[in-house]
């Protein structure tokens, strides 16, 4: 007689061999029926199947561990740029710092030179009425004794007058006596361009500097300078028809025709 137990355990170990077999036939199915659509014969393209299965296997495990690598790296990428970004100090280059290495500065350049053009301009400048008779009686003569250069002379002037009409910073300039047949201006900015600061004292030379680069750079930065503490805080605007008090320079590129450059202005 069978005993129960022992048929039950039996009963078990068939259903889950069955189980497996199943699955195990499931998985067969599927292969056998791409099988059948692709290729004859069957067992050949199984082979094929698990083979390429195997293949695709290795590939997802290597792109794994290739991305796990690139993590890696990156990580170690971003620690050195945070090291050194740490370890990074900000240095400003002072005056004298600069000065000794012979790193030329314009914006130090014209901090420092200005105070000298200017006082250089203010202490030669001639009244505008009799700087222009005597361009007009002997003009190489007033140029020499007057101005700095002799081909595009720079002279220094003083003047008092009403301001006339202007645009773009430039006015009109009316003094009493002067001549009718010379035209006189001021330039005030916001735009200068010139050189006349650089060239008015006769002791800033092209052999100063390394290059031709160094020499534009320090007449722009003499004009900055006056720009910044003289023109840039001058109401533009209400200077028309105001009695101001001008030293400056100008280059006399034509006898009838002053553009002056002001190192000093006073409005009354």
């Amino acid at each position: 007689m069978l005993d129960p137990d022992r048929a039950i355990d039996k009963n078990k170990r068939l259903a889950v061999d069955n189980k497996a077999t199943n699955e195990q036939f499931s998985s067969h199915i599927v292969i056998l029926f791409i099988t059948l659509r692709r290729s004859n014969p069957p067992v050949l393209t199984v082979c094929e199947v698990n083979i390429m299965s195997g293949v695709s296997a290795l590939a997802s495990q290597h792109s794994r561990r290739r991305a796990r690598r690139f993590t890696v790296i990156g990580i170690v990428i971003v620690a050195v740029f945070i090291a050194m970004a740490a370890d990074t100090k900000v240095v400003k280059i002072s005056e004298q710092q600069t000065e000794k290495e012979g790193v030329f500065s314009a914006e130090i350049y014209g901090d420092k030179t200005f105070p000298g053009v200017k006082s250089s301009i203010e202490s030669r400048a001639v009244d505008a009425t009799q700087l222009a008779e005597a361009l007009k009686t002997n003009q190489p003569e007033a140029v020499k004794k007057y101005g700095v250069g002799s081909t595009l002379p720079v002279i220094p002037v003083r003047f008092e007058g009403q301001v006339g009409e202007g645009k773009s910073g430039i006015y009109n300039i009316h003094v009493e006596g002067f001549p009718e047949d010379v035209r006189l201006r001021l330039q005030t900015g916001p735009v200068l361009t010139g050189t006349e600061l650089r060239d008015a004292t006769g002791e800033i030379h092209f052999g100063d500097f390394t290059n031709q680069i160094e020499y534009q750079n320090a007449g722009a930065a003499l004009n900055r300078t006056l720009k910044n503490t003289l023109l840039d805080k001058l109401d533009r605007e209400t200077l028309p028809g105001k009695n101001i008090t001008v030293v400056g320079v100008f280059r006399l590129l034509t006898p009838g025709n002053w553009l002056v450059v002001p190192v000093s202005l006073e409005a009354k």
